[in-house]
């Protein structure tokens, strides 16, 4: 019988039978994983599996082909986020992109680890400043460890490194000022902060550039990873958006 024991972060439940539910968590050495918790609809483990949550997670299957029967201790609670519009957005956001584009299984440690730090800034800041830009880097970093990582290092049609201030739809690529002339309004705003140029601004990004980030990181989750094909998923994100949007203004 295969047994793991790890720390793991839920991302989906879903409704099993009468009572039960498939939890999908992600551990930092096994993965996303699955497993059926008896019970877990009931009073008692609904506080406990909810997307967001630190749990301490239990598998154990016959064989490998199997759905593992699991088991969960809470060990830190983000219930009391999902009271606050913003912060409820931003969790429902990363938990379902996470459990809807990992393949089960497969060891994505800087994701964990990256998962984990957005939801402890999530909880921890006083606003939406402080928790926006992870957000937006843990979205890159989806988009690398799938393969679909952007090509921020030079400009995609001249080669030069300096002076880039946009990013190709198509491409997911740089481009520079000058490569851009006349096509401005078909490319993606570069935010400084993003910039490789040894001369781009060191300043804090502001919530327009972090703003700008998303919508790029957006496009690359939307085309790549969901291929237009989860809308609801996609109105969760549009949603945590226009939230930030109005939090800006």
């Amino acid at each position: 019988m295969a047994v793991l024991t790890a720390e793991a972060v839920v991302c989906s439940v879903r409704a099993h039978g009468e009572h039960g539910a498939i939890v999908r968590a992600l551990t930092a050495e096994a993965g996303l994983v699955a497993g059926y918790v008896r019970g877990g609809r009931s009073r008692r483990l609904r506080p406990i599996l909810m997307p967001g949550n630190l749990i301490a997670l239990e598998l154990r299957a016959r064989t490998e082909e199997q759905l593992a029967g699991a088991t969960a201790e809470l060990l830190t609670s983000r219930a009391p986020l999902l009271a606050e519009p913003l912060p409820a957005s931003a969790i429902d956001w990363l938990t379902s992109v996470t459990a809807a584009t990992l393949p089960e299984g497969q060891a994505y440690p800087a994701l964990y680890a990256a998962l984990a730090a957005v939801l402890d800034a999530v909880a921890a800041a006083p606003s939406a400043r402080q928790w926006a830009l992870a957000l937006g880097r843990y979205e890159l970093l989806l988009l690398a460890e799938l393969g679909f990582g952007l090509d921020l290092s030079a400009c995609v049609a001249t080669g030069a490194t300096g002076d880039l201030a946009y990013v190709s739809p198509k491409s997911g690529a740089a481009v520079s000022v000058g490569a851009a002339a006349g096509y401005e309004q078909k490319l993606f705003r570069l935010p400084p902060f993003m910039q490789h140029d040894d001369a781009a601004p060191t300043d804090e990004p502001t919530m327009t550039d972090i703003l700008d980030l998303l919508q790029i990181t957006g496009h690359f989750i939307d085309r790549d990873l969901i291929e237009g094909r989860n809308r609801d998923l996609l109105t969760v994100r549009e949603r945590l958006v226009a939230r930030l949007g109005r939090a800006v203004a």
